[in-house]
């Protein structure tokens, strides 16, 4: 078979490139080596940018997220028991985020492939990537026991942190840059309303907390915990009295706590690839970056690569040209920097480091009384907060 387009991966960065060349009249084809109901079972973070949203509804993909989208036009730090609101709105010109599950969004943007024709194939076993240094790539993979292959003129690796595509590039041809902490999440989902009706981050003497939701009936909440830890070590009662603890008292005292409905551990790190373009080969998403959770730019820095993605391909398929290709890796590069930089300060501040120096605990302290009293440092924060402009 032949496409213009292979993407690798069914994620919501697949999807989502999908739809946009789909809309270009550009032809594609994803390949997805999970099962579709396994790609939907994966729990992840549900704070969107203005910029994402936007996509989505440029593609038509955002009927429920408007209908069940929870607009939020600020969020709080706790910091050892203090309390600051970030009013995201009003240090922004106006600018927002909205609270809809990642989980939501990959069930919207598979609905919306799956009405549009377009194909994805789940379960492709074996994938593997070819003569992408030339002009006619191809790619393989096995199909209910079966060889099968894809001739295309790109292929686009949206296939995350662990998949083939940045494998599949030559070592000597890629750099990364990494830095793993010392520490994961523990996440409850739980079928409770939340505490607050913005998002909290806390930093404590025990350890960070987070406050956030994917309902006004459903709950998500974190705590800070070993990076060797284990979710059978916590009860839903140890951690609900943990999370506690880590809030201030009127915050603590508006969690409802109920059984967890979903307990796992998540770990905290910082990875970029550089360059994202190998010939024909691009690498977008979470294959090309990883952030820390601190401030949910996972998803929305896959959307921004896409973005990019797209208008180069648009414009390589428009122009037969291959100048737009050449400026997606710097351009995508530049934006993904600056919000490791955002996930890296705000990890930073919030977090409690068991080899931090009594210096280094005083630079928290003095990093968040400065954004008590700065509204230029606050402004700096809503700014990453809300995400960079494209």
């Amino acid at each position: 078979m032949r496409h213009q387009v292979v993407i690798i991966g069914a994620g919501p960065s697949g999807l989502l490139l999908g739809a946009l060349l789909h809309q270009a009249g550009i032809d594609t084809l994803i390949l997805e080596r999970q099962s579709r109901d396994y790609v939907l079972g994966r729990i992840r973070a549900g704070v969107l940018e203005q910029g994402t949203v936007g996509l989505l509804r440029q593609v038509g993909c955002a009927e429920r997220l408007d209908r069940e989208g929870l607009v939020h036009e600020g969020f709080a730090l706790n910091f050892n028991g203090q309390h600051l609101r970030i009013d995201i709105k009003a240090l922004t010109g106006g600018r927002t985020v909205t609270v809809y599950g990642q989980t939501e969004v990959t069930r919207d943007l598979m609905a919306h492939r799956a009405a549009s024709g377009a194909p994805t194939i789940y379960e492709a076993r074996d994938v593997a990537l070819h003569d992408f240094d030339g002009p006619n790539p191809r790619v393989t993979w096995v199909q209910d026991g079966q060889p099968r292959e894809a001739h295309c003129d790109i292929i686009a690796g949206c296939d995350g942190y662990h998949g083939v595509s940045r494998a599949s590039v030559p070592a000597g041809a890629i750099e990364t840059f990494e830095r793993v902490y010392p520490f994961g999440w523990l996440g409850v989902l739980a079928d409770v309303p939340p505490c607050a009706h913005e998002l909290i981050y806390a930093g404590h003497e025990r350890g960070f907390a987070l406050c956030s939701m994917r309902s006004n009936t459903r709950s998500r909440y974190y705590v800070q915990c070993r990076s060797d830890d284990e979710v059978a070590r916590w009860s839903d009662d140890m951690f609900w009295d943990e999370l506690r603890q880590r809030l201030d008292p009127a915050a603590a005292e508006q969690v409802v706590t109920g059984p967890s409905i979903e307990k796992s551990i998540a770990p905290l790190r910082s990875f970029v690839a550089e360059p994202l373009r190998f010939g024909r080969l691009f690498l977008a998403g979470d294959a090309a970056h990883i952030v820390p959770p601190t401030g949910a730019k996972g998803l929305n820095l896959a959307a921004g690569d896409v973005h990019y993605l797209a208008e180069a391909l648009i414009a390589f398929y428009q122009d037969a040209s291959e100048a737009a290709l050449d400026t997606y890796s710097a351009r995508a590069l530049d934006r993904i920097w600056k919000a490791e930089r955002f996930s890296w300060s705000l990890t930073t501040l919030l977090h409690r480091f068991e080899s931090s120096t009594p210096f280094e605990r005083r630079m928290q302290d003095a990093e968040f009384a400065l954004l008590q009293s700065s509204e230029t440092a606050q402004r700096a924060l809503a700014e990453g907060y809300v995400g960079l402009p494209y």
